[in-house]
C-alpha cells in the first residue's frame, strides 16, 4: 500500500488509574514534556480501579499546554452523541483547540448493560456509531442556521441547537478492525486508530483497501484519512518480537508500517516513564529522519492539507495552487473550518472565494500581488466591523490585516504611539490607559484601527480632541503597485492628505503613528427620556450639545413609536473632567429637553468605555442598508422631518452624533475629510432598500455631506456628497498617480482623473 505522506506525530497511551503513585496526569505533563504530540487515556467507564476518563481528560487539559489529549477510544453507547459534541467542544475551546476525538461503537456490551447502556449487535453498533458521527458534526456546524434534524433509528435530533463551535476542526478517530466499521472510517471519519496487539500485520492492506475504496466511492481522496497505530513493546538489548529489543529495532519495525501500510501516528501504550523517555528522544526523531530520507529516494508527496469537499467549494477564478508559500499556512477557503470565523463582518454576511491573514508588511505585499493577479474583487479588512460592508465580498478576495495588531509607544514625552491596522480600539484605549492617555476613536472597542483611522473617526471625545486623523502623524502604506512607502508631512505630503478622509482609495494601511491626548477620569452618562415629542427633544438637545463647553460629546439614538409606548431617546454623553460638579453642570441642560426615565452617571476612564466588545469572529447575516448624512445644525425644520422619518418606520436605528468644536478647527483644505464645518452625523438603519430610501430623500434637504463609515449605498453621487467638489478633484488626480489602475476600487470609489498617473 502506498505511503500517504502525512507528516509523523507520537503520542502515549496512560492507563487512566486512580492511584496517586501512577498518576496519569504527571505522565500526561511529562509526554508533554518529552515532546509527544498527544496524550490518550481508554474510556472504560464500568472499571472500578478507574477514573472517569472525560473528566481526566478536562483535568489533564488544565495542567498542560501544548500536547493534544484524546480518548482511545471514547464509549459510544455510553456518552450520548448530542451531550459528547458539546462536551467536546467545550474542552476543545478550553484547551485551545487540543482536544481530538478518538471514538468507538462499543463492543463490551455485559459491562455496558450493567451501566444501563443499550446492548447492540455488531452490525447494530455500527449503524448508531454512523448516526453519531452526523450528530457530532451537526452539533459542531454552529454557522449553519438550518433547523438541525438527525432522522436516526438510535439517535433523533429535531430541532436542538448547534454549538458551541470547536476551536478547531476536532478529528475524529475510529477504532475499527472489522470490514463495516473500516468502510465506516473512509466514509465519514478522519482517521483510523486500530491496534498492533490485535491487527496483525498481514491483514493491513486489506484493511486500508477497504478504507481506501469506501472513501473514493464517498467522493473522498484517501489520503484525508490518517492513520494511527497503537503500539506496546519494551527496551531490551536482544531483538525479540516486534518492538522488543534496542531503539534501533523499534525503528526498523516502524519504518515499513510507514512506508508500506500509510501509518503516520504511532500511540505508545504503558505507563512506564524510562520507555515514554526513550522513545521520545531514541526512536521518534531517527524514525522521522529514516522516513524523510526514504520519501525523498521515492519522491513521496505530503497529502492534501485540504479534503476533496474543501476543494470542490473553491471560487472559479482563483489560482489557489498558485498562492505564495508563505501566505498558505493562513489562508482560508469556503470548504476549511475557520471559515465562518472569517466570511462576514460584524453586521454583514459574505462569502469571499479566499481569505488571506498576512503576518508582516512583506506578507501583505505578496497577498496584493497575488489578489491583483486573479482578477476579482478584492476587500481590506482591519478589525472586521465595516459597517459599510466593504471589509468583505461574495467570490472575491479579502486581504485581513488582523495581524498587523500592533501597539507599541515611540515617544512617551510627546505621547507619540505606533500602532498596527489590525488592532481593535478597545485594546489601544487600554495600552494608551496605563499611561494617562487616551485617542479619541469611535463608540465600539471592537472597529479595527485600519478602517476607522483612514476614514475620520468621531469618538467619544470629538468636539474637545478632533477627529481621530487629527492626530495622525505619518502612515505606512502598501501602495497598489507593491511598495512600501510612508506618508507625513514632510514625506509624501500628498498621500498624508488622502489618506486621512479617503485611505482606502489609495493603498492598504499597515500603521500609524498618533499624538495622542492626555485624558484621566471622565464622567460617562447614559440617560434615557420619553421622547413623545420627538422633535422638540431633538431641538433641545442639539441646541444644549452646541451650547456647551468642548469638553463635553454627546450622542443620541432615538427609537420610533412602539406598541405601548412612545418614542424613547438614549442620550450618551462623555465629559472629560474628574470633577462631580463638574460633569453634572455639563449635563444639566439636558434634563430640560425631555422628561427623564432613568439615568446613570459614573467617574471612570475611556478603556472602560470602550471595553464594550468582545475579541471573538464576526457572525453578521444579511444585507442591512446603512445611509449617512451630516448636518451643520440641528434645526426645526429637521428634527421635524426627522420625526416622520422615524414614524415611517422605514428605520431600526437612528443615531446622532455631535462633532463640531475641534473639528471646526481644522482647515477644510487640511485632510481628505473636508466637511469641517458639520456639527452632527447621522446614521441610520433599516432592512427595506425601497421604503427606506423613499423615507430617507425626504430629509436630504437637510444635509450637508456625508460620513463614508456608515453608508452602504454606492454611486458616484455619494462620492459627491462625502467630499466637495475641489476636495473630490484633488482625490482624482492623486488617484491617477498612486493607483492608475484603479485596484482599490470597492470602498466608495474615487474613479482616477483622465490622463494622470
Amino acid at each position: 500500500m502506498p505511503d500517504y505522506g502525512h507528516v509523523l506525530q507520537f503520542g502515549t497511551f496512560v492507563t487512566p488509574t486512580n492511584r496517586p503513585a501512577e498518576s496519569p496526569v504527571l505522565l500526561a505533563q511529562l509526554s508533554e514534556r518529552l515532546g509527544f504530540d498527544l496524550v490518550t487515556f481508554q474510556d472504560h467507564p464500568y472499571q472500578p480501579g478507574f477514573l472517569d476518563t472525560w473528566t481526566l481528560l478536562s483535568w489533564v487539559g488544565a495542567q498542560t499546554e501544548r500536547i493534544h489529549i484524546s480518548g482511545n477510544v471514547i464509549n459510544l453507547p455510553l456518552r450520548p452523541p448530542a451531550v459528547l459534541a458539546r462536551a467536546a467542544a467545550s474542552l476543545d475551546l478550553l484547551t485551545d483547540g487540543r482536544f481530538d476525538l478518538g471514538l468507538g461503537a462499543g463492543g463490551f456490551w455485559d459491562p455496558i448493560a450493567a451501566m444501563g447502556g443499550r446492548r447492540l449487535t455488531p452490525g447494530q453498533a455500527v449503524d448508531a456509531l454512523s448516526e453519531a458521527i452526523d450528530v457530532l458534526r451537526g452539533t459542531w456546524d454552529g454557522d449553519r442556521r438550518d433547523r438541525f434534524v438527525v432522522d436516526g433509528d438510535y439517535y433523533a435530533i429535531d430541532g436542538a441547537k448547534r454549538g458551541p463551535r470547536p476551536r478547531h476542526d476536532i478529528p475524529i478517530w475510529l477504532g475499527a478492525a472489522k470490514p463495516r466499521m473500516l468502510r465506516l472510517v473512509g466514509t465519514k471519519a478522519d482517521g483510523w486508530l486500530p491496534s498492533f496487539a490485535w491487527l496483525p500485520v498481514a491483514d493491513m492492506p486489506a484493511a486500508n483497501a477497504r478504507i481506501d475504496d469506501a472513501a473514493a466511492e464517498a467522493g473522498r481522496e484517501p489520503r484525508e484519512i490518517r492513520r494511527l497505530l497503537n503500539i506496546g513493546g519494551a527496551f531490551t538489548d536482544r531483538p525479540g518480537r516486534p518492538f522488543e529489543g534496542p531503539a534501533k529495532k523499534w525503528v526498523d519495525d516502524l519504518l515499513p508500517l510507514v512506508l508500506e501500510h500509510g501509518f503516520s501516528t504511532f500511540i505508545l501504550a504503558g505507563d512506564d516513564p524510562t520507555a515514554m523517555q526513550r522513545f521520545a528522544e531514541e526512536v521518534a526523531p531517527a524514525l522521522r529522519t529514516a522516513v524523510d530520507r526514504e520519501r525523498g529516494k521515492r519522491g513521496t508527496t505530503s497529502g492534501p492539507s485540504r479534503s476533496a469537499l474543501a476543494l470542490s467549494r473553491r471560487t472559479t477564478g482563483i489560482d489557489y495552487d498558485g498562492l505564495p508559500e508563505s501566505l498558505r499556512a493562513r489562508a482560508v477557503e469556503p470548504g476549511d473550518f475557520d471559515y465562518g470565523d472569517v466570511r462576514n463582518t460584524y453586521l454583514r454576511g459574505g462569502a469571499p472565494g479566499l481569505v488571506l491573514r498576512p503576518r508582516d508588511a512583506s506578507e501583505v505585499v505578496e497577498a496584493l500581488a497575488f489578489a491583483r493577479e486573479q482578477g476579482v474583487a478584492l476587500a481590506i479588512r482591519s478589525g472586521g466591523h465595516g459597517i459599510s460592508g466593504r471589509s468583505t465580498n461574495s467570490g472575491g478576495i479579502v486581504i485581513d490585516v488582523g495581524a498587523l495588531n500592533s501597539i507599541e509607544v515611540v515617544d512617551a514625552e510627546s505621547r507619540l504611539v505606533r500602532l498596527g491596522a489590525g488592532a481593535r480600539w478597545m485594546n489601544v484605549a487600554r495600552a494608551l490607559g496605563e499611561h494617562g492617555w487616551a485617542l479619541s476613536s469611535g463608540d465600539y472597542g471592537g472597529v479595527g484601527v485600519g478602517g476607522l483611522a483612514t476614514a475620520g473617526g468621531i469618538g467619544w471625545l470629538v468636539r474637545e480632541h478632533g477627529l481621530t486623523i487629527d492626530h495622525l502623524r505619518s502612515v505606512e502604506v502598501v501602495l497598489a503597485d507593491g511598495r512600501i512607502v510612508h506618508a507625513s508631512e514632510e514625506e509624501n505630503a500628498d498621500l498624508f492628505w488622502a489618506m486621512r478622509g479617503a485611505g482606502a482609495n489609495f493603498g492598504i494601511a499597515i500603521s500609524f503613528e498618533f499624538e495622542v491626548d492626555e485624558v484621566g477620569e471622565v464622567g460617562w452618562a447614559q440617560l434615557v427620556f420619553d421622547a413623545s415629542d420627538t422633535a422638540e427633544f431633538l431641538t433641545a438637545w442639539g441646541a444644549a450639545v452646541e451650547a456647551a463647553p468642548r469638553d463635553l460629546t454627546s450622542f443620541v439614538i432615538v427609537s420610533g413609536a412602539s406598541r405601548g409606548g412612545g418614542p424613547v431617546a438614549h442620550v450618551m454623553s462623555m465629559v472629560d473632567s474628574s470633577d462631580p460638579d463638574t460633569i453634572i453642570d455639563r449635563l444639566q441642560p439636558f434634563a430640560q429637553a425631555a422628561p427623564l426615565l432613568q439615568q446613570s452617571v459614573q467617574l471612570t476612564d475611556y478603556a472602560a468605555v470602550m471595553a464594550n466588545a468582545t475579541e471573538g469572529p464576526h457572525a453578521g447575516r444579511g444585507e442591512p442598508i446603512f445611509h449617512s448624512a451630516l448636518l451643520r445644525h440641528i434645526t426645526p425644520e429637521f428634527a421635524a422631518a426627522a420625526t416622520r422619518f422615524l414614524a415611517s418606520g422605514a428605520t431600526s436605528f437612528f443615531q446622532i452624533r455631535s462633532v463640531g468644536g475641534a473639528v471646526s478647527d481644522v482647515d477644510a483644505d487640511a485632510t481628505a475629510y473636508a466637511h469641517r464645518s458639520a456639527g452632527f452625523s447621522l446614521a441610520v438603519v433599516g432592512s427595506n432598500s425601497t421604503v427606506m430610501d423613499a423615507a430617507w430623500a425626504q430629509l436630504r434637504e437637510h444635509f450637508d455631506g456625508l460620513y463614508l463609515s456608515f453608508e452602504t449605498g454606492l454611486g458616484d453621487h455619494l462620492v459627491a456628497d462625502a467630499f466637495p467638489p475641489s476636495t473630490l478633484a484633488r482625490l482624482r488626480s492623486l488617484k491617477g498617480k498612486y493607483d492608475p489602475s484603479n485596484v482599490f476600487t470597492d470602498n466608495f470609489n474615487i474613479a482616477p482623473a483622465v490622463g494622470e498617473g
